[in-house]
């Protein structure tokens, strides 16, 4: 058994792991309830340049774009969204798995795909294993605003348009709650499925003509949805974070508990040997 010594120094060293993880937990809490309410501001515009761009690609008119055309899929593009920093959970591990039983079920060769990655942590977890990343960005702000992030999304949505890459997928994780986030992979390029998004008669007047709009629209539209993924993924980070430092303070107030209580126990028995001792060295002298 450890000494009463020892134990006590155990118990010290956890009640200052449970304050920084006290603390740790309550900067989460702040900064996941900025980052929700930039997620959900994002929305309105997001469905708005969703809607104008369905409300084009359904009309009667003959307007075609390279990114409303399904084509011979001979590479793929993966935009994959990690934190910088550890302390999350099973925040990276969930997204960094799915790419990887992705890759696994689709790909036979690293020349059928390339990767582009925001987060040193899924950075660093391709190039460990020899993963082809054409692109990457690493030490995104807590709270990213679109210029951190118009270079990447640019450059990705280029190489769709240059045929560097003949699809696009995205995959991080959705916001749920503060409790629940879900790993989620889905196409951005090309665009599929506006009909279900608007409708062929509206109210629009188009200058100079629709196809010209679409051509300016479509890559906006593009990256804004990498950069509304970018900040749902941000909420989730810092959802995962809160939940794994009050996991960390629970677990914290649980040890000291057992170990104040083996303390106790060790300090009870210590007083009765020396009592045991001392009644037995007075009935010696008798």
């Amino acid at each position: 058994m450890a000494s009463l010594r020892d134990l006590k120094g155990r118990i010290d060293s956890t009640k200052k792991t449970k304050q920084i993880t006290g603390a740790m937990q309550m900067v989460s809490a702040s900064k996941m309830s900025k980052a929700e309410q930039n997620a959900k501001g994002f929305v309105p515009y997001a469905d708005k340049i969703q809607e104008v761009v369905a409300s084009i690609a359904n009309s009667n008119t003959d307007v075609q774009h390279p990114m409303l055309t399904k084509r011979e899929v001979k590479k793929t593009g993966y935009l994959v969204i990690t934190s910088d920093r550890g302390l999350v959970g099973a925040y990276n591990s969930h997204v960094l798995k799915n790419l990887m039983n992705t890759i696994q079920k689709r790909h036979q060769s690293t020349d059928e795909y390339t990767i582009i990655v925001v987060g040193r942590k899924g950075y660093d977890y391709c190039k460990k294993r020899n993963l082809p990343v054409s692109n990457s960005i690493i030490g995104m702000a807590d709270h990213p605003t679109f210029a951190d992030i118009k270079d990447l999304a640019s450059e990705t949505v280029q190489m769709y348009s240059d045929g560097e890459i003949d699809e696009l997928n995205i995959i991080y994780n959705h916001y749920v709650s503060a409790i629940s986030q879900q790993v989620t992979a889905k196409k951005l390029l090309p665009i599929e499925n506006l009909h279900e998004h608007g409708a062929v008669n509206n109210d629009y007047e188009y200058d100079p003509n629709q196809e010209q709009i679409l051509e300016v629209l479509l890559p906006q539209y593009a990256e804004s949805l990498i950069f509304g993924a970018l900040l749902d993924g941000k909420a989730s980070e810092h959802a995962a974070s809160m939940t794994a430092m009050r996991s960390a303070t629970d677990n914290a107030s649980d040890l000291i508990d057992d170990l104040s209580l083996t303390y106790n126990r060790a300090r009870q028995a210590a007083i009765t040997q020396e009592i045991t001792e001392i009644v037995g060295g007075v009935a010696a002298l008798e």
